[in-house]
């Protein structure tokens, strides 16, 4: 009972201790992370400040949410120790009243013997009473024969051998008298031995009764405290679990948030951002992360290199080269993609969505082949659209994303717009065939040339990113080809 009562302090100091904590951490509340003051700083904050508050919160409700992760464990497990001691105490009660039973019915039978035996006593002690009263009688007449005088004893008799054989006669009745007495007493005295046994054996089934009854009344005290700490404990972990559940919304809202905000800066966008677009991409789209990151790995090291070349006559579609200044020809296709080239310049631009003109935004150059220049380059952002390609897919992009206007330079745009590009040339089956043909379709041939220069490496590069979003982690050898 101490040690009962020593863990019913202790697992009430706990919960009193998680209500209290609780009720402080709800005082208390997110602090900056709370959601108003994040839908304040939506309004109030700069781009920069609230994509640095929206970073902050993200980990925040990430690490509680890994925090009440622990603590859902931990009350799960205590619920099912007292799940485990709540169904031992149900079986102890269980054999207890079965043991109960038994000793009842013991007792019952107990007490109709004892019955019987008293009764077969009292009969026995009438017995007793009437030889008494023969022997009484026999030893009278005895005693009356004795003191009879010779005058009686001759007078009385027809001969002095008949009075003798009547006194033997007496005699014999005494002796069998007093033996059938001796007999009946013995009788008594062992009936009043088995009944004192019989009440010695009641005694100690009433006491076992007694005892399983406290034992029994104990267990179930035990069993009634342990459901009401289930109960608690029931209560604590749904609490958790409700906690988690708002965390992990709000990590993930958050993370939506953010990647709204994310635009492509210079040297590209962290492999693990990528990866977390790729995967809500592929969610909406139906085309395999790991394929769509080996495309864009593929065409710019996932925005690492987004064009060498810039736009500088409308009409021949010549530009030069960033690096060296010299002439690129061929770097856009005058009658196909100049016009939509300038018309998304200038609607980002109205937009606030682009800080430069259409004659300083980095474009993709003219491919050079066996140093013959061939097709046309012009390719923009990281999924590396041409513009009139991007136009086909504007409206669609703008509607899943809500991005108006649809921007080739955001992150999201690009990753969605090679996703949705990838679907219609048939990579929504995932088979290995399909992808790279796609893969090759995207890059704008099917020759053997293509197959080995871009289908190959970009399905070796989709190998390794889908490998990463499997298991978490990648082998040497694809770390040293995508890093």
């Amino acid at each position: 009972m101490f040690f009962l009562n020593k863990k019913l302090f202790f697992i009430v100091a706990v919960l009193a201790a998680f209500f209290i904590l609780n009720f402080t951490a709800k005082a208390q509340g997110d602090g900056e992370c709370a959601w108003d003051k994040i839908e304040q700083g939506e309004k109030s904050l700069s781009k920069e400040d609230f994509k640095s508050l929206l970073e902050r919160c993200k980990s925040y409700y990430e690490t509680k949410s890994d925090q009440l992760e622990g603590d859902i464990q931990k009350t799960a497990s205590e619920k099912k120790t007292l799940s485990r001691e709540i169904t031992t105490l149900q079986s102890k009660i269980s054999s207890l009243n079965y043991k109960i039973s038994q000793s009842s019915i013991m007792v019952k039978d107990l007490n109709t013997q004892i019955v019987s035996t008293e009764a077969s006593i009292g009969q026995t002690e009438g017995e007793i009473l009437t030889t008494q009263e023969r022997l009484a009688l026999t030893l009278q007449l005895r005693y009356e024969e004795d003191h009879k005088s010779v005058v009686e004893v001759l007078l009385g008799e027809r001969s002095l051998s008949a009075f003798f054989d009547n006194l033997v006669a007496l005699e014999n009745l005494n002796m069998s008298i007093q033996s059938l007495l001796g007999e009946i007493k013995g009788l008594k005295t062992n009936l009043e031995t088995q009944k004192t046994s019989m009440d010695g054996e009641k005694k100690a089934l009433q006491s076992t009764i007694a005892l399983q009854n406290l034992q029994k009344s104990d267990s179930a005290k035990q069993k009634t405290q342990q459901e009401s700490f289930l109960k608690m404990t029931e209560k604590e972990y749904q609490n958790y679990l409700a906690q988690q559940k708002d965390a992990e919304a709000k990590a993930s809202k958050i993370g939506s948030m953010l990647f709204q905000l994310l635009e492509v800066p210079d040297g590209g966008i962290k492999f693990e951002d990528a990866v977390a677009i790729a995967n809500q991409i592929a969610s909406q789209t139906g085309i395999r992360a790991g394929f769509s990151l080996g495309i864009l790995w593929q065409e710019t090291r996932i925005g690492k290199v987004q064009g060498g070349c810039y736009l500088k006559n409308t009409t021949t579609g010549e530009g030069v080269y960033i690096k060296s200044g010299n002439k690129a020809p061929q770097t856009m296709k005058p009658s196909r993609d100049v016009g939509k080239f300038l018309e998304i310049i200038s609607s980002l631009n109205k937009a606030g969505k682009l800080q430069t003109d259409a004659f300083s935004t980095p474009v993709s150059c003219c491919m050079i082949k066996d140093g013959e220049y061939f097709g046309w380059g012009g390719a923009m952002g990281p999924a590396q659209f041409i513009p009139s390609t991007w136009m086909i897919y504007n409206d669609k992009i703008e509607k899943i994303s809500g991005n108006v206007p649809a921007n080739p330079w955001n992150i999201r745009d690009a990753f969605l717009a090679n996703a949705l590009y990838l679907k219609d040339l048939g990579a929504g089956s995932q088979t290995y065939e399909k992808e790279i043909y796609a893969a090759m379709r995207y890059f704008g041939c099917t020759t053997s040339w293509c197959k080995a220069n871009y289908g190959v490496p970009v399905m070796n590069a989709a190998a390794c990113m889908q490998g990463y979003i499997d298991n978490g982690s990648m082998s040497a050898s694809c770390q040293n080809l995508i890093f």
